[in-house]
């Protein structure tokens, strides 16, 4: 398989309204983490941090040009690969133990941090040794904390589902979403190890009527409200069915 150099491995594409997609476009689509950064007045917000193969630091001159707060969705490997490289960093109560002792076991990386993950392997690459470096947080967030960048303010919403620490950022002002693994454009995954069904079910009827403009999840293309509502509305329908068993 043909190998990617670091300066190669990120993709940056602008979304407007001062938001920013950072993606690693040799992994594939359901492995491939979106990176989110916020541009703000005070200071930058960068949500998720990718593989953590290679540094974003280095690689990602965005990342470095401000202050910046870096926030987890979620704690699976995916996610969190860069955290440590920033010193502010946030996640909910509910998985700080797990960005503090990033475990393969705990990250999921065990199960999905393989070869077959790949387009094109990064150089350097053995899923052999692969590992999520400790990243403790130095802020717990908890439903209807603010993120606040000074001219920008993102309101946490609580997710569980994908997993108990899942959160979501809101910016009211302007209906952006930054959705995490709770909701995207693709297979949603409410069965990994301390997934809870129930409570995703709970997490999708709370927020379906959250006034989104636009929503930028944690993996596969942005979407609208339109398209929001759909995604939500398929999920809530499939575990009412008759004979679904949460």
């Amino acid at each position: 398989m043909h190998r990617i150099a670091g300066q190669d491995w990120y993709e940056t594409l602008r979304m407007g309204d001062g938001v920013t997609l950072i993606h690693e476009p040799w992994i594939k689509p359901f492995y491939r983490c979106n990176i989110w950064h916020v541009r703000g007045r005070d200071r930058d917000l960068l949500f998720d941090s990718g593989l953590g193969h290679f540094s974003l630091r280095r690689h990602v001159p965005l990342v470095c040009e401000r202050r910046l707060v870096c926030v987890a969705s979620h704690t699976h490997f995916d996610h969190i690969g860069c955290h440590h490289e920033f010193p502010d960093r946030c996640v909910h109560r509910a998985e700080a133990g797990i960005l503090a002792d990033p475990r393969n076991e705990l990250t999921l990386a065990d199960r999905y941090a393989t070869d077959e993950m790949f387009i094109a392997q990064p150089e350097g690459w053995d899923a052999a040794r692969y590992r999520v470096d400790a990243a403790p947080a130095g802020r717990l967030l908890q439903a209807g904390d603010v993120v606040d960048l000074g001219d920008r303010a993102f309101e946490v919403i609580h997710t569980p589902g994908h997993s108990p620490g899942g959160i979501a950022l809101f910016e009211k002002a302007s209906g952006v979403l930054l959705s995490g693994d709770i909701v995207y454009d693709g297979p949603l995954i409410d069965d990994a190890y301390h997934s809870d069904a129930g409570d995703y079910l709970a997490t999708m009827e709370a927020i379906r009527d959250l006034p989104v403009s636009v929503v930028h999840g944690g993996h596969f293309p942005s979407f609208g409200p339109t398209r929001y509502r759909q995604l939500v509305d398929e999920y809530l329908a499939r575990k009412r069915r008759p004979g679904c068993h949460l």
